[in-house]
């Protein structure tokens, strides 16, 4: 009878529920499979559906929390990864605020950025108000409305081929914008944290100044290393691409726990770690290759937002949410609207600029976290904000996907934002800097000497390449080079490649890295993947890799020694000259197989 219940139990999908969930969570490794393997089944539902990430892990979250599956238990080890993927994202936005770049950004992204948060924040604070939420929690709702996702804003413009058009350019500029006020705030919450622990103890003032002084002297520590220290430092280190990489995370990890010890907060000191570098010839490959390292972390930062969720608190703020979403994905594209056909804009590019920002941010979730952690609200604030999160990001994302179109339905009624005369930005965008005609990739002495030969026929020539000391050579001589690995599709789509005639790939056939992976072919697909419209050439010295290139839809294979010879037989015939300019070799650049 025993044996019979036993079997019985083994069939019953209730009892085998249970003890899979017993499993998970009595050992940590089990449970952080079973969190993964969920974030990739919604992440794929998510894929299907054209969303971003961050909703199928806010979605994991609920789901592995307490209201559905209860198998996220391990808080400490989730919330520990969590805080390691909120510094890293931070010292990736400090990438990109380069103070030259801060310095000479364009007056209207400027004026457009601040007059953009400046009316969110108002009409959010009022809306917050109005829907009965007190004064303090307004202020941060408010805040939080203000902010967009870079990551989701230049993860679709790219995938549009828009980042280099007059509105995504925009975008990004208001989207620099706000990554300054997102500093701004994050310092104020840091101050105000201190200055309320300080008050339980009666010494607030003396606390608060003396978290200020840390903050000065962080900020001066910065100063001197960018300085003295950071172009030398980071150009030895790119020498070897892996420990770049765990420099850099090292490096930002050191700086969030030194923020934390000094009172002004992990996310601040990521921060300055990611500022620290942003002048270096380094920060986009940097970038590119911590960009899925930050993805993968800030899985736990949104699957502990998600457990920390309660469904009926949820479900008590929806009507609260669905105003604050409207607001957010119809008002603020009007606001931005309104603020560059002021500035002189046509109608078309602010409906365009304006609904890629219709959305609120993964820093918008964060700066409501920290509110919480510092005792000013309550979950229930924080669950009105992520619900409002989960509704922009889902909806804003077919709004951007399909912008052109639902511009061509709106564009009736959008008559009150038409201009008379050419837009503002035309002037600017004809009197630019004129696009690069080819790029090149590989530097060594057939690269350059290719692009030494191309700036003689009157092209503009871009370099690029993973070894500092041929981009070193490649600037001595006058051109654009930058460092960066050509295989890293996130790389790849930061650089200017619309507006290029030709990709070149000079790299020699046998640097095949340490994946073993030709570097041309995965060119080649990624070119072709982001929408890159000109002619590509690719450098093989062997017959049958040519012949895999050509299958590759390479529009020209280039053969050096095929090519030289039939050069050399044209000198010897008379019927050309030989080249004046010769490219010498930089040190470890060997573009032939001995």
């Amino acid at each position: 009878m025993a044996n019979a219940v036993n079997v019985a139990n083994d069939t019953d999908p209730d009892d085998r529920s249970r003890r899979m969930t017993a499993a998970i969570e009595g050992y940590l490794f089990y449970e952080i499979a079973a969190l993964l393997v969920l974030a990739a089944g919604a992440g794929f539902i998510g894929l299907m559906l054209r969303q971003p990430l961050i909703v199928s892990f806010i979605a994991v979250g609920i789901i592995a929390g307490p209201s559905v599956l209860d198998i996220a238990q391990s808080d400490a080890q989730i919330d520990l990864l969590a805080e390691l993927g909120i510094a890293l994202l931070l010292f990736l936005v400090g990438l990109k605020l380069d103070f030259n770049l801060v310095r000479t950004l364009g007056p209207v992204a400027l004026i457009a950025g601040t007059a953009q948060v400046l009316l969110t924040g108002a009409i959010g604070y009022g809306l917050a108000l109005a829907l009965g939420v007190d004064a303090g929690t307004a202020v941060y709702v408010a805040v939080a409305l203000t902010f967009s996702s870079t990551i989701i804003i230049v993860k679709l413009l790219s995938d549009k081929r828009e980042i280099d058009a007059l509105h995504g350019r925009m975008a990004l500029g208001i989207l620099i914008v706000q990554d300054v006020v997102v500093v701004i705030a994050m310092i104020v919450l840091s101050a105000i944290a201190v200055g309320g622990a300080a008050a339980e103890g009666g010494g607030a003032l003396g606390e608060v100044l003396k978290v200020l002084g840390y903050g000065a002297a962080m900020l001066v520590f910065v100063v001197v290393f960018i300085r003295y220290v950071a172009d030398p430092l980071v150009e030895r280190l790119s020498e070897a691409p892996e420990l770049l990489v765990s420099f850099a995370i090292g490096w930002a990890a050191l700086l969030a726990a030194v923020g934390h010890y000094l009172g002004l907060g992990k996310e601040l000191g990521g921060l300055l770690a990611g500022v620290s570098l942003a002048s270096t010839a380094y920060r986009e490959a940097i970038s590119g290759r911590l960009a899925s390292l930050r993805d993968f972390l800030l899985l736990f930062f949104f699957i502990a937002l998600g457990v920390s969720l309660d469904l009926s608190v949820l479900g008590a703020s929806i009507g609260a949410a669905m105003v604050l979403s409207v607001f957010v994905l119809v008002g603020k594209p009007l606001i931005v609207m309104g603020v560059l056909r002021v500035l002189g804009y046509r109608k078309r590019t602010g409906f365009l600029a304006g609904v890629t920002l219709a959305q609120i941010s993964e820093f918008s979730l964060i700066f409501m976290a920290m509110g919480v952690g510092i005792g000013h609200l309550d979950e229930e604030a924080l669950g009105l904000v992520t619900l409002v999160g989960l509704i922009t990001i889902a909806v804003s994302t077919y709004m951007i996907t399909f912008s052109n179109r639902l511009y061509a339905i709106c564009e009736p009624a959008l008559r009150l934002f038409d201009k008379r005369g050419g837009e503002a930005g035309d002037q600017g965008e004809a009197a630019g800097k004129r696009p690069h005609d080819v790029v090149i990739f590989g530097l060594g002495r057939y690269g350059l000497g290719i692009a030494l030969a191309l700036r003689d026929s009157g092209k503009r020539v871009l370099g690029v390449d993973f070894s500092p000391e041929a981009v070193r050579a490649a600037r001595a001589r006058g051109f654009d080079a930058v460092f960066g690995d050509a295989t890293d599709p996130e790389f790849l789509s930061h650089l200017p490649l619309q507006g290029a005639e030709w990709l070149v790939m000079a790299v020699p056939e046998h640097d095949i890295g340490l994946t073993h992976e030709d570097p041309r072919l995965a060119l080649l697909g990624a070119a072709r993947d982001l929408g890159f419209r000109g002619k590509l050439a690719v450098a093989a010295q062997r017959e049958q890799t040519a012949a895999r290139l050509a299958e590759a839809r390479a529009d020209l294979v280039l053969m050096p020694y095929r090519d030289a010879a039939f050069a050399a037989a044209g000198m010897i015939a008379g019927k050309t000259e030989a080249p004046v300019a010769v490219a010498a070799d930089p040190e470890g650049q060997k573009d032939l197989p001995a």
